[in-house]
């Protein structure tokens, strides 16, 4: 048995992806479980990123004062093209945003329950991919801070979605797309003011996931209503276990809570 704070699954890229479950300061090998029960039982309490613990989170996984002052869930979090530190002023903490936003990132295009647009720190894509579900990934730009990068963003959400519809990542592999040729085609839509950061290579990542069967009439499964969640393990994809009877469990949306996990 394992006590602790669920974080994010962290992944390898092999074929298939590895995953590890991570609980408190324990790494969780969860390959080999796939096929095998598995348990998570939470014990009612939930930390926030500032270490304050109580029964439940005000809004994502922060509480009410972290929420409205951290610059962890300031707006430009959620809207990338509000950043501001490369322009020197401050949302809530400019020492925080310089360290976050001013680093090199990339736009890209994915493939999780169809094509998409996204932007992520450069070297980040392959966690990215894997975090979302995406089958396939392709970088289209790199920029030098993360407001540029939420500019381009902005101009090719108005041709490609910038959503994953999750109940369809998770319900099969999405058809295959010539990420190449799609690329080819939205770049048209980037204004000429950021055809400097355009990229010319065209490499394709292609990424497996560990999943024996994916589930038919997906149930979402959480604690608030379930407590606790055991059954058979039947794969991972994203960042969602799947379990047999067609439930998934989303492990991000879950950070922050204490719980037990045993097989």
């Amino acid at each position: 048995m394992y006590q602790g704070i669920i974080h994010k699954m962290s992944s390898e890229y092999l074929n298939p992806i590895q995953y590890q479950f991570l609980v408190g300061d324990h790494r969780i090998s969860m390959n080999q479980l796939i096929n095998k029960k598995i348990s998570l039982k939470w014990n009612g309490k939930v930390e926030c990123i500032c270490g304050r613990i109580s029964n439940k989170f005000y809004r994502q996984q922060f509480c009410y004062q972290c929420y409205w002052n951290a610059p962890e869930a300031s707006p430009s979090i959620f809207k990338p093209e509000l950043c501001t530190a490369d322009l020197g002023v401050e949302e809530r903490d400019l020492e925080w945003e310089k360290a976050f936003q001013l680093k090199p990132h990339y736009v890209y295009l994915s493939n999780s329950s169809g094509l998409k647009v996204g932007i992520t720190r450069k070297n980040n894509e392959l966690t990215r991919w894997i975090d979302q579900g995406a089958v396939q990934g392709i970088v289209v730009a790199e920029v030098p801070n993360r407001r540029l990068s939420g500019l381009i963003e902005v101009e090719l959400k108005k041709v490609i979605s910038d959503r994953t519809n999750w109940r369809k990542m998770l319900s099969g592999d999405p058809s295959f797309i010539d990420l190449d040729e799609k690329k080819s085609e939205y770049l048209e839509n980037v204004p000429n003011e950021f055809s400097q950061f355009l990229l010319s290579d065209n490499k394709v990542v292609e990424i497996n996931y560990p999943v024996l069967v994916y589930p038919k009439k997906i149930a979402s499964i959480n604690f608030k209503k379930t407590n606790p969640i055991e059954g058979k393990l039947l794969g991972i994809k994203g960042q969602y276990l799947i379990f047999d009877n067609d439930r998934v469990f989303n492990v991000r949306s879950h950070q922050g809570y204490c719980v037990e996990f045993s097989y």
